[in-house]
């Protein structure tokens, strides 16, 4: 199978099954936020937010040390299963613990601590599946990751809707999480057992000292990046309460909802540009423009189409009690178009062993964010933090972008500001479009839209010929070509 093929066929598995989760998520949040209210849904989203900033300390870039060696070498599996999985052990005690008695320290309701509680053990817990996913990752196959994932998403929503239908409190309903969690978890111990590698608990000293020392930039990493996604609506919750808390999840929902998207191609990708960073470093530059380039196609019409149908989005999903998350919404939803832009210049720096450039500048994004949270939630509310997510982010990526110039792997200037003009110009007249028959269907616009934009793309000629070439390869009409 060609490498072009080979990440086609595992970011379509990677869409198709979280295409499923966004349907299974959508009808989830209809209910929950529905059922549970403003109020309730914004402690469940409290609990999900506070302990989400915990969870990150399980992994400490643990996964993605994992999935990068062993797509260089996967005779280590066994090896790396053993001990990464008894680490693991060892910091979910410590995480739990830190958990149970922060959340007693702040003072919250009883109700409020129980749902940390099982938030607490259901991301411990989902940790470890993670886990698992970085090995699918590492040998490239990412099927077993996407029914993982619809797995979870699934039982997650049929044992909600049960407990629904019974009128159960959010303390069982964030119970729910850690279930599904537990059946996933189950379910991959399986699958690793039966087709990749067997494993038991110990560890090497070795292995302790220099892989906890060698992931840790990409822990801190997500550490950062985790803070600065969730600190929002902690400080929220601490500052203006859970009604609050639940207009701005529920639009910050479906921007996370939306970010799975660039977390998929980047779980396809990572492994192919770590390969040929030792390879080839013509592929790996050309790998890196492409996606760039796609990821700025498929994210500017999401910001621009979010933006135009934000009050047909919010009232269709939570009802008119969520009408003041509207503007947070179209706020929020262009950290999406620059997340996007930056997926190529992160793996970048990750794939040739440059992650501690991606750690310094995440960190240096956490204090922005709580700055210019601490300015802006005081006079703005919810708005405000939905001002400072924005700008954070653009810090961020843009300090990225500008360090990869340094480092010599920037892209070409002037091709690509005619590629964001040519995006820039599709994406626009496709929200002219939108804004003109605003009054028709939410489904008859996404399609309609969808078709303009395209139209557009097409007529500004941004696809090359090495772009079509890489679609008939995808398409496998070019069956004989050699592998790579």
């Amino acid at each position: 199978m060609t490498t072009a093929k080979k990440i086609a066929k595992n970011t379509g598995v990677l869409v198709l099954s979280q295409i499923i989760t966004y349907l299974f998520g959508f009808i989830y949040i209809v209910y929950v936020a529905r059922y549970l209210g403003a109020a309730g849904y914004g402690i469940l989203s409290f609990g999900l937010a506070f302990t989400g900033i915990f969870a990150v300390a399980v992994d400490l870039g643990l996964n993605t040390i994992t999935t990068r060696d062993l797509s260089r070498d996967i005779k280590k599996t066994s090896n790396y299963l053993t001990n990464v999985t008894t680490i693991k052990l060892i910091l979910s005690v410590i995480v739990f613990l830190l958990i149970a008695v922060t959340i007693n320290l702040l003072d919250y309701p009883s109700q409020t601590v129980m749902v940390v509680y099982f938030l607490g053990l259901y991301v411990i817990v989902a940790a470890f599946s993670q886990m698992f996913y970085a090995i699918y990752q590492a040998y490239e196959e990412m099927e077993y990751q996407s029914i993982g994932q619809v797995l979870n998403t699934a039982l997650i929503l049929v044992f909600t809707l049960i407990a629904i239908y019974y009128q159960a409190d959010v303390i069982l309903v964030s119970a729910i999480y850690l279930l599904g969690s537990m059946v996933v978890l189950l379910y991959n111990l399986i699958i690793t057992y039966w087709k990749f590698s067997k494993f038991h608990l110990g560890l090497e000293k070795s292995f302790w000292s220099f892989k906890i020392r060698e992931a840790l930039p990409f822990g801190l990493t997500s550490i950062y990046g985790t803070i600065y996604t969730y600190i929002d609506s902690v400080m929220l919750s601490l500052m203006q309460g859970d009604v609050v808390v639940g207009w701005y999840s529920a639009a910050y929902r479906l921007i996370l909802i939306v970010l799975y998207l660039p977390g998929i191609i980047n779980q396809a990708i990572f492994p192919v540009m770590s390969k040929f960073y030792i390879s080839s470093d013509d592929i790996l530059r050309k790998v890196q423009e492409k996606f760039f380039k796609y990821m700025l196609i498929l994210g500017f019409p999401i910001g621009v189409g979010t933006t135009v149908l934000s009050n047909k989005i919010i009232l269709l999903i939570f009802g008119a009690g969520f009408l003041p998350s509207i503007f947070a919404l179209q706020v929020l939803i262009w950290t999406i178009v620059i997340t996007f832009c930056g997926a190529a210049f992160v793996k970048l720096f990750e794939a040739s062993g440059r992650q501690m450039v991606i750690t310094k500048v995440t960190g240096v994004g956490v204090a922005v964010n709580i700055v210019l949270n601490l300015i802006l939630i005081p006079l703005y509310s919810f708005i405000g933090a939905s001002i400072a997510t924005v700008l954070t982010e653009m810090v961020v990526v843009g300090s990225i972008i500008a360090l990869s110039y340094r480092v010599g792997y920037g892209l070409p200037i002037k091709e690509n500001i005619i590629i964001i003009l040519k995006v820039a110009v599709s994406g626009l007249v496709m929200g002219a479009v939108l804004w003109y028959f605003n009054y028709l269907n939410l489904l008859i616009l996404i399609i309609l839209g969808v078709l303009i934009y395209i139209v557009v793309l097409f007529i500004t000629k941004i696809f090359d010929k090495e772009d079509l070439t890489l679609l008939r390869n995808i398409l496998k009409i070019n069956k004989n070509e050699d592998e790579n």
